[in-house]
């Protein structure tokens, strides 16, 4: 009977003490960075989620954290601050003396501009810097949250991350906690996939990377804050900023080393970094000193055409932009006619009459005369013409060998071009010029008479007669 009561007493006793164990339900993120800078997109991927809907001032969000050991759950409430200033006074929705101990603060900025990262930094640090000044918390509390913050920093040995070079300063080094928030602070540089673009179209150079991560982690060491550098478009360092948030918060094990390897995926906790380890990085820079003013060094540059979304671009219908083609031609031969231009495709018009396919005749006769007609051969029109008329002459001829299987539109067109309706000398009016033009083709043409004379049984003075009456009356009277 004494066993089975202790048996009862010990199984109430383990209860009692997994029971006050439980994670805690009162812990929080404030969320802190100028818009665009990916803040909400950091909050999904947190999550765990593809998405999440942006609001303005101040949104609410929370995380689920999960202790699989324990089989207790709990959720971060994660705060968002707008990133305009003018919403500064939600943050007493967020941050106030009684939650203040449980709150942890992340400020977001991006490398998508990183010309703005340490303005942003230092402007948002003062702004949440005078609004603790002016919450009611006793000025004794207040010194025992910065001392926390002091005991934290100094606690951290590398050793107990799997580190073999152990780096533990027992007192604050240069430059250390100079600005003692009495908070739990994270620096995240969001969007380093931006990282290979700035090195393509803004000739960003190694150096220049090490010029920005050497300015951000001198901040983070003023206000005893760890750095995260992350790219949700990647997957680079979320799961692991996850982790860091169990562990910072709720106290889970987290095992991971400082990462200063890849230049693109930088993790660097709270008391691991020194000025001396900053000091490595100078070694690099050998066009850049690291005292420069910031802006003077990572200058803005215009990412209007770099960061552009792509948009798809789709083809017009071939008939539909053949159609449009012939009208603007139509439009344009119509206004010349109106203004006294000669139309520029009546010569063509007569070439193509000359130099037809073998389904096409030119009638040397004129007028009601029955002689004999000579059909042209096109290869040997274009051999006897001069290099530029000869490329056009092979234009117009592949035009008209095309099938009658071609759209209404293309065989329209061609059949213009090709004189399906009898192009008649005398119904066109031509200016001296075109008559010029039209004697040097009737001149030429009966140069080609000379070389297919033989394989006819026309004369040459036939032909030269023919000729002269259909081309030299034309001119003539036109002159």
């Amino acid at each position: 009977m004494q066993e089975e009561e202790n048996l009862w007493n010990s199984m109430l006793i383990s209860l009692k003490e997994k029971g006050g164990t439980r994670l805690p339900t009162d812990k929080s993120m404030i969320i802190i960075g100028d818009n665009q800078c990916g803040k909400t997109t950091l909050v999904a991927k947190l999550q765990g989620i593809d998405d999440l809907t942006k609001g303005i001032g101040l949104e609410y969000a929370y995380i689920d954290i999960r202790d699989d050991y324990k089989e207790d759950h709990t959720k971060l409430n994660v705060w968002v601050q707008d990133g305009n200033p003018k919403y500064s006074f939600l943050l007493k929705f967020a941050l106030s003396e009684k939650n203040f101990k449980n709150t942890l603060i992340m400020f977001v900025v991006s490398m998508k501009t990183p010309w703005n990262i340490m303005d942003q930094l230092e402007s948002w640090a003062t702004l949440l810097q005078d609004y603790i000044d002016n919450l009611p918390i006793p000025s004794e509390e207040l010194r025992e949250y910065r001392h926390n913050c002091i005991k934290k920093w100094n606690e951290y040995i590398e050793e107990n991350v799997g580190d073999k070079n152990g780096y533990w300063e027992p007192s604050l080094g240069d430059g250390v906690l100079t600005r003692n928030l009495g908070l739990n602070i994270i620096v995240v540089v969001t969007m380093t996939d931006y990282i290979s673009f700035l090195e393509k179209e803004n000739d960003y150079k190694d150096e220049h990377f090490d010029f920005i991560q050497q300015a951000v982690r001198k901040f983070c060491l003023q206000y005893g804050a760890s750095l995260f550098y992350t790219s949700a478009k990647e997957d680079k360092n979320c799961d692991l900023l996850y982790k860091f948030l169990t562990h910072k918060i709720y106290n889970f094990p987290f095992k991971t080393p400082a990462l200063i390897v890849e230049k693109d995926a930088v993790f660097i906790p709270a008391g691991w970094d020194s000025m001396k380890k900053i000091s490595i990085l100078y070694d690099n820079m050998q066009t850049i000193r690291p005292d420069e003013f910031y802006n003077s060094v990572i200058t803005k540059v215009n990412t209007r055409k770099a960061f552009a979304k792509d948009h798809e671009i789709q083809a017009e219908d071939e008939q539909v932009f053949l159609n449009k083609q012939l009208g603007l031609l139509n439009q344009s031969s119509n206004q010349q006619s109106a203004i006294g231009i000669p139309r520029q495709d009546s010569v063509m018009r007569s070439l193509t009459g000359v130099s037809k396919s073998g389904d096409r005749r030119l009638s040397l006769t004129s007028q009601g005369q029955g002689s004999p007609t000579k059909k042209i051969d096109p290869v040997k029109s274009a051999n006897t013409s001069t290099p530029g008329e000869g490329v056009l002459a092979n234009f117009f001829n592949s035009l008209l060998h095309k099938k009658s299987t071609q759209s209404p539109v293309l065989t329209k067109t061609t059949s213009e071009l090709s004189g399906s309706k009898s192009l008649s000398l005398e119904k066109t009016e031509y200016d001296a010029d075109t008559a010029a033009e039209l004697n040097r083709l009737a001149k030429r043409t009966l140069n080609l008479s000379h070389e297919t004379s033989a394989e006819t049984n026309l004369p040459e003075n036939r032909i030269e007669e023919q000729i002269s009456t259909t081309f030299g009356e034309k001119s003539s009277s036109e002159c």
